[in-house]
């Protein structure tokens, strides 16, 4: 029974408490007004402690913006107002038309992709476009000077680009900023359908930033692409070019490290055999300073750069400011395309100088441009152009074989004087010139008509690897005409000839050892010997060998359209060689007509009887001095 009713005060006990503690928890429970205060307390607190954030948030934002200026400030003076533009970035800009599009960076503000649209590099459908800027290969910086004792590299440096058209062209303005409303800018002006581009340097409000007393210097340099299938061609025709002084032109060798300085330079061209950038200025630079460095190594064949071109000038301050009106050309180097800007740009392209440029604008140009253009392909079109020159030049070879064909018939005759008169050159000498001019014979005539011909030959010699338009143009086997016909890959590099082997060299080479064959016995027979001389005779049987030989090895690596054309010369020259020799002049008649000559009276002239008289003059002193021993 006790266990029992400890069991049952137990149970009442523990009601009672728990009754209490709900009671309490009940009686200190929030009323529904505490409950909806406390809310609106939290939300208050919560909307605060936003508002703090916020605030913090942007009281911070000018303290970064602060420190970034101040910092470019410290690095760049003034301009580093440049720096925290929002065009501060490597962002480009490209403006394009139908031939050509360009890249322009803001960084720096120069163009960093220069793309010929339309042609390939290397060869025809390979996929690849010209490119004669691309991966910084070119840059072109100002140092600027400025007031506070800084020296700054404006292609380090973020320009501020504003692109917009004026009618069909496109017009790239571009800002270097030391505040506001001052810059200096660069405006690009691209018209359709042109290679050439207006460009233009000035400055505003920086004479308090820039030290204006003395000139900035500009630089342009860039390392030229290899955009033809033959680096070593290509080098070979790859210079910088310049004019100065009104109009004079002048140019570094190609062939190694060059340097130079100019005076009142107009413009600056960086030429790469088939393609070319010039920098050209209306204002002339007063000094201008010139490097070209060689990059290709001949042993290489997949040189990827041929020339370090560098350009330095000075860039002076009118009034405080800078104003320069330039131009830029990226483009062909073509001679129709240079010659109709009207701006002297056909000097650079590789004509020669005096009476072989002038053969080359004046004949054989618009000649080859006509024949071209009838639409008969470019291997036909040299074949043509060949025929013609040879035709033009036959009266030429005539005459110079017919007085071959005299001094032959006369050669027995000499030989009779040389060996009655051997212990008297004097004599000897002197009935020579009376023979000469008896039969009337001029032992000069030979010569001349081959001096006539140098000129031409030089001429097209510097005529076929300017032809841009022969550029990956094919013939027969010749898959370019302006570059080498390779017909087998050798294995190895052989010095001086290369590692390929080219057709129309051969056939040139081999035409020449016909030509030769068939005309040296004729010369050797028309030069009588001479005592103390070495026989020409002999000198000649080595060249039939040593000039197909030095042919071969010349033109391996040129243009296979001027190894065409020689080709085709050579083989019409024996033609005519041979019409000549079998139908037109006969040795029999020849002979005829010097004895006929001989028997005639012939008046001498001023020079021949001057010529006479000093002979005498001569044998009758030596005479005397004989007389005294």
């Amino acid at each position: 029974m006790e266990e029992k009713k400890l069991d049952l005060n137990s149970i009442i006990g523990f009601v009672l408490i728990s009754g209490i503690l709900i009671w309490m928890l009940y009686s200190n429970a929030p009323t529904p007004e505490e409950l909806k205060e406390k809310e609106k307390k939290e939300q208050v607190e919560k909307q605060a402690k936003e508002v703090k954030t916020v605030t913090s948030t942007v009281a911070t934002t000018p303290v970064a913006d602060s420190t970034k200026n101040a910092a470019a400030q410290a690095q760049l003076g003034s301009f580093g107002y440049s720096a925290t533009l929002p065009s501060a970035t490597d962002a480009v800009t490209e403006i394009k038309n139908e031939v050509l599009s360009l890249k322009i960076s803001n960084k720096g503000g120069y163009i960093v992709d220069a793309t010929i649209l339309g042609f390939d590099q290397f060869e025809k459908n390979s996929k690849k476009a010209v490119q004669l800027i691309k991966n910084n290969n070119a840059s072109l910086n100002i140092a600027l000077n400025t007031t506070d004792n800084r020296t700054l590299h404006t292609k380090d440096m973020y320009f501020e680009p504003k692109l917009t058209t004026e009618g069909k062209n496109q017009v790239l303005t571009l800002q270097l900023k030391a505040g506001p409303d001052q810059f200096l800018e660069y405006r690009y002006v691209l018209k359709p359908n042109e290679y050439m581009l207006d460009f233009a340097i000035r400055s505003q409000g920086l004479e308090k930033v820039v030290n204006t007393s003395k000139p900035l210097d500009l630089e342009w340099q860039m390392k030229t692409y290899r955009n033809e299938k033959s680096v070593s061609y290509e080098n070979r025709y790859t210079e910088l070019v310049f004019e100065y002084e009104d109009g004079k032109d002048d140019y570094l060798n190609a062939a190694k490290d060059s340097e130079d300085e100019a005076n009142d330079v107009s413009y600056i061209a960086f030429k790469q055999h088939l393609f070319t950038s010039i920098l050209l200025t209306d204002t002339k630079f007063k000094t201008a300073k010139f490097k070209s460095d060689n990059l290709v190594d001949n042993e290489k064949v997949d040189t990827v750069f041929t020339k370090n071109f560098t350009a330095q000038v000075p860039l002076e301050f009118k009034n405080g400011a800078l104003n320069y009106n330039m131009n830029w050309y990226y483009g062909p180097a073509k001679y129709e395309i240079l010659n109709d800007y009207e701006r002297n740009l056909d000097e650079i392209m590789p004509l020669g100088w005096g009476i072989f440029g002038w053969i080359n604008r004046y004949i054989f140009i618009p000649v080859f441009g006509l024949i071209s253009s009838i639409g008969i392909g470019y291997g036909m079109a040299i074949i043509l152009f060949t025929i013609l020159v040879r035709i033009v030049m036959s009266p030429v070879t005539y005459k110079s074989y017919l007085s071959q064909a005299k001094m032959k018939v006369l050669r027995p005759e000499i030989a009779e004087l040389n060996e009655k008169f051997k212990d008297n050159p004097m004599k000897k000498q002197q009935e020579t010139m009376k023979l000469y001019s008896k039969a009337g014979v001029n032992p000069m005539a030979g010569c001349l008509p081959a001096l006539m011909q140098l000129p031409v030959f030089y001429a097209l010699f510097q005529f076929f690897p300017s032809m841009f338009d022969l550029r990956q143009k094919s013939f027969l086997w010749a898959d370019d005409l302006s570059s080498y016909d390779s017909i087998y890959q050798l294995p190895f590099h052989i010095p001086f000839y290369g590692s390929h082997v080219s057709l129309f060299p051969i056939l040139a080479s081999i035409a020449i050892f016909f030509y030769m064959k068939m005309t040296t016995g004729d010369q050797a027979m028309s030069t009588p010997p001479q005592e103390g001389m070495p026989d020409m005779g002999k000198i000649m049987k080595i060249m039939i060998y040593i000039s197909p030989v030095m042919m071969l090895f010349f033109f391996n690596n040129y243009a296979s359209g001027l190894s065409l054309y020689y080709f085709i010369s050579n083989l019409i020259t024996i033609g005519i060689m041979l019409v000549i020799k079998n139908y037109i002049v006969k040795e029999d008649k020849i002979h005829a007509q010097i004895q006929e000559n001989k028997t005639k009276e012939k008046k001498e002239t001023k020079f021949q009887r001057k010529m006479r008289e000093m002979m005498e003059q001569a044998e009758a002193q030596k005479a005397a001095q004989q007389k005294k021993k």
